[in-house]
């Protein structure tokens, strides 16, 4: 079925609706360079009502498969790419990416041009954007451009129960993962190290956490704006000080907030897998995987007690912090996605280090 992507300028984009999946999206625009890990993305709650354009030209080559999964189901609002491959091939595949975005009524349109999406938005800046059939009334349309995009998506995609899993040995390292959309590779990379884990909703009052004495404090990645949770700010402020502490994505950002700092949204954001950052004290630079929208304003750290550990090598924005005084860091790439492969894990390393201190 013809299709189109519309922007909320008016630019369209035509292309085909796979009809195994929902045919109408509604969200923001984004775009992701990376040549692989479509599935990854998909199922990466930090990409939570965000219709993805993936700019790599062939996308289902190689399948999915369950091992793959960064969370229990997909939260993207659309797909689009370029041309869909019916007939993936790997040793690992279990489906193909068309019976994916089937199981999961996941928005996509095909056959488009995703060089001319993507400049439009590194132009122009991250937009909303509707996905419709060709055949789709205007009055249909507006209705959908004129519905505000959802904030407070965090609470979305948080696990609604309390749950422990990992090492069961008593000196095994205790962390709390406050879960804002945490990925399972995350969970996995600190599994690795012996870890004893015990994951909590977004709300978890600090109190709740501190009384589970853990070791240290995971806050993990995940969607939206950080200044659409206020009260989850709150409660991070009052663990400040009381346990070691790293962040990764919107756990950096909240992290920041929480000391006081101040965050700003990105033209179009950073979102691929060879994305590089460079140690301030080193000069060595690491390819990172990341998938942000919003950074740490560095004219905000003046007078804090917080000091930039990394930066981005294309636009120079904030991409690490380390508390000055206190056992606390983050930065605002992923670690744990391998894109080095294993360049960036040691980050993992030093949070089990300091725990130990």
């Amino acid at each position: 079925m013809k299709g189109k992507l519309i922007l909320e300028d008016g630019t369209i984009f035509r292309g085909q609706i796979f009809g195994g999946s929902n045919q109408t999206a509604t969200g923001e625009v984004v775009f992701n360079t990376g040549m692989t890990g479509y599935q990854e993305i998909l199922t990466d709650s930090s990409y939570c009502r965000q219709i993805v354009t993936l700019t790599y030209p062939l996308i289902g080559n190689y399948g999915t498969a369950k091992i793959f999964d960064q969370s229990t189901k997909s939260y993207v609002g659309g797909l689009v790419i370029g041309e869909l491959c019916d007939n993936g091939s790997n040793w690992q595949m279990e489906k193909s990416l068309i019976d994916y975005l089937s199981i999961y009524k996941i928005p996509c349109l095909f056959d488009v041009d995703t060089r001319a999406v993507t400049k439009k938005i590194r132009s122009a800046g991250t937009m909303k954007g509707i996905i419709v059939s060709e055949y789709t009334s205007q009055a249909t349309i507006d209705e959908m451009m004129n519905l505000p995009i959802k904030r407070d998506v965090v609470y979305e995609v948080t696990t609604s129960d309390t749950y422990t899993i990992g090492s069961e040995d008593d000196d095994a390292p205790f962390v709390v993962a406050m879960d804002f959309g945490v990925k399972q590779n995350i969970l996995d990379s600190l599994l690795r190290l012996g870890c004893k884990l015990t994951v909590v909703p977004a709300s978890t009052p600090a109190s709740d956490i501190l009384e589970m004495n853990p070791d240290g404090i995971f806050l993990s990645n995940g969607p939206g704006d950080p200044k659409d949770v206020p009260d989850i700010i709150d409660e991070v402020e009052k663990l400040i000080g009381k346990k070691p502490m790293f962040g990764i994505c919107l756990g950096h950002q909240l992290i920041a907030l929480a000391l006081g700092a101040d965050t700003y949204k990105l033209k179009f954001g950073h979102r691929g897998a060879n994305q590089p950052v460079k140690n301030i004290k080193t000069g060595r630079v690491y390819i990172s995987s990341q998938n942000h929208g919003y950074a740490v304003d560095e004219r905000s750290l003046r007078k804090l007690p917080l000091e930039v550990t990394y930066t981005s090598v294309n636009d120079g924005t904030i991409e690490g912090l380390r508390h000055k005084k206190l056992p606390i860091y983050s930065v605002q790439y992923h670690p744990e996605a391998s894109p080095g492969p294993d360049d960036n894990l040691y980050l993992f390393d030093e949070f089990i280090q300091m725990m130990k201190k």
